[in-house]
């Protein structure tokens, strides 16, 4: 017999990884249909999808059941769909400033900004214990999805999860040590 889904999200809340398996099968193509309705790019999506499930791992022990458990999902995607309508928006608003500024030291000045933050999160990365950093180089970097990166290592999709949750938690921890600000690391860790 299936567990109910208050059941589930007990046993997620205890850190029950099958749970977590069992949440993200049943609800993963859901939102993401919900998702791509929106957004209109399978890379988004994808990478919305994960996004949503890491915020439930990262928040496991809040969890309630005495709420819809659909209900706090589809919650999450709509604003995690809201933030990248943001971001676009971001984009296209330095998009437009770069073209009409034309001068080169704004424009050097801000590209040394952005070496120096990456070259930072790098040594970060660097840090990340082996399974961790593979994991993690090939989401954010190599740009696969969390089902193409477990069919590769052999992992279910809610370990690859987990493990990218675990390496963003390690990344914040180490930008907040020096005091480099999280919205960089957002600009260039998330779609």
């Amino acid at each position: 017999m299936f567990p109910t889904e208050n059941e589930l999200v007990e046993k997620l809340r205890n850190g029950d990884v099958n749970a977590f398996d069992q949440v993200y099968y049943k609800y993963a193509s859901r939102l993401y249909v919900f998702s791509f309705k929106y957004l209109k790019s399978k890379e988004e999506t994808e990478e919305l999808v994960q996004s949503v499930f890491l915020k439930v791992w990262e928040n496991q022990h809040n969890l309630k059941t005495d709420t819809s458990f659909k209900s706090y999902l589809f919650t999450i995607a709509y604003n995690e769909i809201c933030n990248v309508f943001r971001q676009r928006s971001y984009l296209r608003k330095y998009i437009q400033s770069v073209e009409t500024n034309s001068e080169a030291s704004a424009e050097s000045e801000d590209q040394i900004d952005a070496l120096f933050v990456s070259e930072q999160i790098n040594r970060i990365i660097v840090k990340l214990p082996e399974k961790q950093r593979i994991i993690f180089m090939k989401s954010r970097q190599e740009g696969k999805s969390t089902k193409d990166i477990a069919t590769e290592l052999g992992l279910s999709s809610g370990t690859v999860d987990n493990y990218l949750s675990e390496s963003l938690k390690f990344i914040r921890n180490h930008l907040k040590d020096k005091n480099i600000a999280g919205l960089l690391f957002m600009v260039m860790f998330t779609p």
